[in-house]
């Protein structure tokens, strides 16, 4: 559930527990709005932290260079394993 979901969770509770009067036998419509609220604010809390987390740069590691000396060998065939 994204960002936009967790808001509409906190929209619908807010509108079951503020703005309607309705009577359900067996069913307390202010209690289910206070949990939609409730999930709502979780995922949003959630959902941000996560994001935070993403957003974070992690700087390159230092590269560290070795240069390696060569050797110049002679050509005389001696040198290279070929000529023993």
């Amino acid at each position: 559930m994204g960002l936009g979901g967790c808001i509409i969770l906190i929209a619908v509770g807010a509108i079951l527990t503020f703005a309607t009067d309705w009577d359900m036998q067996g069913v307390n419509l202010d209690l289910v709005g206070v949990i939609l609220m409730i999930v709502g604010l979780i995922g949003v809390t959630t959902f941000s932290s996560i994001a935070r987390r993403r957003r974070v740069l992690v700087p390159p590691a230092s590269t560290t260079v070795i240069e390696e000396e060569r050797h110049h060998r002679r050509g005389d065939g001696y040198s290279d394993g070929y000529g023993a």
